[in-house]
């Protein structure tokens, strides 16, 4: 049986797949028996060094007070990357030279410099130039570098999702006389929204993992410097190192969950319902090319 995308597997490609697919999964527990064995072999697996993490004090004193941190820092990054991203995405699709220009010059000079550099310079800058406790500078630095990376990279996703859709959307709207301000807000970006969502989705996730750099460099007490905190009380890198990276794959998990519902809603509230526009609609919608009324003839309204 075939089509005209796919061909259905014979009876040795069948055989095949069953072949590769039993190698696959031998080499998985081979990988997994390997972990396990190296663990076993140096005490990684004794129960006192992952007791810590069944009691309260390793949560309360390092872990939960470290993600905070890591949460306070993703989240600030976020609301500021997002719209300032959009701003320079469709800035950059200006007609007007002299908005495009600097847009570009702008996002590619942030986009090719390292986000570490940046948390690095934003740090010297506030402690030279601001009047800001220790904390409250290596908060500022680490959002600020991941604003400043991040609103670069999320500009160009703007800018692609828009150049990616049809044409004709731009043509139609042009066609009943909206303006292109109007054509951005109204048609391009609401639907240029759904299709860029899986970008902007991966690159919120690199902005969660990214504040760990500001742990490595300037001390930001985010999430993994908090524990090398604790695996020096209690004695336990290895199932520090576990236990941390299974939080960042739960709040990426519960992130990527949150974006794909959303995304699913959009595309349903996206379909058409058949609906007309009238005349009162497109009035209100751009009441300079109706100029003020739908229409009137001699012999009155249309």
């Amino acid at each position: 049986m075939s089509s005209v995308l796919y061909d259905a597997p014979g009876p040795r490609a069948k055989r095949r797949n069953v072949l590769l697919s039993v190698v696959f999964f031998a080499l998985l527990l081979l990988l997994v028996w390997f972990v396990y064995d190296a663990m076993n072999e140096k005490n990684q697996l004794e129960w006192a060094l992952w007791k810590p993490f069944t009691e309260s004090p390793a949560w309360t004193t390092y872990l939960l007070p470290g993600l905070a941190d890591t949460l306070t820092a993703a989240a600030l990054a976020m609301v500021i990357a997002l719209p300032l991203g959009a701003v320079f995405g469709i800035a950059r699709l200006s007609d007007h030279r002299w908005v495009r220009g600097p847009s570009a010059s702008v996002i590619e000079f942030f986009r090719a410099i390292p986000v570490l550099l940046l948390m690095l310079f934003a740090n010297e800058a506030y402690d030279r130039w601001a009047n800001l406790t220790t904390e409250q500078r290596q908060l500022y630095a680490v959002v600020t570098g991941l604003v400043l990376y991040n609103a670069a990279v999320l500009a160009e996703v703007v800018r692609a999702g828009i150049l990616a859709l049809p044409k004709g959307q731009s043509e139609a709207a042009m066609a009943i006389g909206l303006r292109k301000n109007q054509t951005m807000r109204v048609i391009l970006l609401p639907q240029a929204v759904t299709a860029m969502l899986p970008a902007i989705v991966s690159q919120l996730v690199v902005i969660v993992k990214d504040t760990a750099l500001g742990g490595v460099m300037i001390g930001f007490t985010e999430l993994l410097s908090t524990r090398a905190t604790l695996a020096a009380a209690f004695g336990n890198p290895i199932a520090s190192f576990v236990v941390v990276a299974l939080i960042y794959i739960v709040l990426n998990f519960i992130l990527t969950s949150f974006a794909s519902w959303l995304e699913k809603r959009l595309r349903r509230s996206k379909k058409s319902t058949g609906a007309v526009l009238s005349a009162e609609d497109m009035e209100e919608l751009n009441p300079a090319a109706t100029g003020g009324t739908y229409g009137t003839g001699a012999g009155g309204t249309i």
